[in-house]
């Protein structure tokens, strides 16, 4: 990177942009996790319906956070340099929508396309199995990676002051999407005209969860145009420019660190891809922000696990913590529904579809969508809640609170597994929700004060850590739990015979992770 290059380095902030293009943009989050809703309220019901064993049931999940972690920086990188016409993040986004569309459609669908075309009995049930675990491994693959070129495309083409907006609407229609799926899915669809119309349930369920997601991508791809790579930006495109600001500490995503801006010259377009990846980002954000006159290094699987090693410990404490919780939080939601039907209502999912005994068991799994939607809105307000707990408890104790009242809240679930109970402690759920969304990126961003404050006081001039990285692997603590939950649960449910081990390994992971936290976690005032 020449000298003349290293000034380019700087962002153009684009133009301000209105309440309601930010909205039309984030409608994708609402599509996206109203999907996901639909899929983790019946994904576990829908394969152990077509014959999967109980014992491989959990494998599921395994496989989609394991090409996480080898592709994402691959399709990170390839998105930054991308010179579509179209612009850099549509391109993908379009993609994986599609791919996201026709997950949920095998995953849905898959046992009746089958059960049409095949008419031998275990013929049926290989190739149902193999359709809908294939549907439900493109569908978590896509929905997974379509988040950071969302996010990209938000920190593209929206200025500093803007980004923060549309994280907010980002995370109000996340929470709205997510009660509404759950809200589908608990409806009693099958009795409905609608029902007998399209055929069944999971036809009912999954015509909504197609429009939605159809008509909601549709909209985010025409809210905001994007300026192709490599073509100069018009002035009416951009504002004055800018140093490079991110978003600010508060924000709670990747490279959340800001400058003081830098006057710079106006003669020179800014044609340097920005790297908004969930790792790209990270790299940006921490190797340019110490030394921006060195060119950008793409982020790669190595160089990440490399930062994680060399991190301060106290940063790997938080590492561990957020493994801990999120490996809890996801034993219970990925299950949740399953547990409903089996160890609740005691049916059997298992059995003919015409029995008594799995229609009982689909009317518990309706009645676990609705704890599920309890979950949500919970989540939802207590994210206000915190606010003003914060003052009087401080971040550790409320990150101890969260991890303390989810892990209590399960074990009392698994030793009262009744309905009603089980409905009023799935508010449970949610504070353990707002906590690991929120909390630990809190905690990242106060360690970043405080050192540089220290360095202020050192009168060093070397620049802080920058969090993206952190904030990165953070989110890798995330696949690593879901691999470890796909990897070990089904085989505890074998060994135990019974899904009454998802709500114990949930309660048990999570009070680990009140002691880790006790002893580990750094105070911050």
């Amino acid at each position: 990177m020449t000298s003349g290059e290293s000034v380019v380095y700087q962002n153009m902030d684009p133009p301000k942009r209105s309440r309601g293009r930010l909205i039309l943009h984030g409608m994708v989050m609402f599509g996206r996790e109203f999907c996901y809703a639909v899929e983790a309220a019946f994904v576990t019901p829908v394969l152990l319906s077509v014959g999967l064993p109980r014992s491989l049931y959990s494998l599921v999940w395994l496989i989609s956070p394991i090409l996480g972690f080898l592709l994402q920086p691959i399709i990170g990188s390839a998105s930054d340099y991308c010179r579509s016409p179209w612009g850099r993040r549509r391109p993908y986004i379009l993609a994986l929508g599609i791919f996201m569309l026709l997950g949920i459609t095998l995953f849905l669908n898959g046992d009746a396309v089958i059960s049409a075309i095949i008419t031998d009995k275990s013929l049926k049930s290989v190739w149902a199995i193999v359709v809908v675990m294939f549907g439900v491994v493109l569908f978590d693959f896509a929905a997974d990676f379509i988040d950071g070129p969302i996010k990209a495309y938000l920190f593209d083409v929206c200025s500093y002051q803007d980004k923060d907006r549309g994280l907010h609407y980002h995370a109000l229609l996340t929470g709205l999407g997510g009660a509404f799926g759950y809200l589908v899915g608990a409806m009693d669809w099958g009795h409905s005209v609608i029902g007998k119309l399209l055929g069944s349930e999971y036809q009912v369920i999954y015509f909504f969860s197609a429009l939605t997601w159809g008509i909601f991508l549709t909209v985010h791809l025409f809210s905001i145009p994007e300026i192709p790579l490599g073509k100069a930006p018009s002035a009416a495109d951009l504002t004055p420019p800018s140093a490079l600001r991110l978003l600010g500490s508060h924000s709670n995503v990747y490279g959340s660190l800001a400058k003081e801006p830098v006057s710079l010259p106006t003669s020179i377009p800014d044609h340097r891809p920005r790297s908004f990846s969930a790792l790209g980002e990270a790299n940006s954000v921490t190797s340019s922000a110490k030394q921006p006159n060195k060119a950008q290094k793409k982020m790669t699987f190595r160089s990440l696990m490399k930062a994680i090693i060399n991190m301060p410990h106290h940063y790997r404490c938080l590492c561990v913590s957020h493994l801990l919780g999120w490996t809890a939080f996801l034993c219970n939601m990925l299950f949740f529904t399953d547990f409903m039907g089996q160890i609740v209502y005691k049916g059997n999912p298992y059995a003919d579809h015409n029995s008594a005994s799995y229609a009982i068991y689909e009317r518990g799994v309706e009645v676990g969508c609705w704890g599920l939607c309890i979950n949500a809105v919970s989540s939802a307000l207590y994210s206000y809640v915190q606010r003003f707990l914060l003052q009087y408890i401080g971040l550790k104790g409320l990150y101890f609170m969260g991890y303390f009242v989810f892990g209590l809240g399960t074990s009392l679930i698994g030793l009262f597994p009744n309905i009603i109970a089980t409905l009023v402690l799935c508010s449970v759920f949610g504070v353990m929700s707002s906590t690991l969304y929120t909390i630990p990126f809190n905690l990242i961003a106060e360690y970043q004060r405080e050192e540089e404050e220290q360095l202020k006081l050192q009168g060093n001039d070397e620049g802080p850590r920058g969090t993206g990285v952190d904030c990165a692997a953070l989110t890798c603590m995330v696949q690593l739990a879901q691999i470890i939950v796909g990897a070990g649960l089904g085989a505890l449910v074998n060994m135990a015979g019974s899904v009454i081990v998802v709500v114990v390994s949930a309660s048990t992971m999570s009070l680990l992770g009140c002691i880790f936290i006790a002893l580990f976690i750094k105070y911050v005032d």
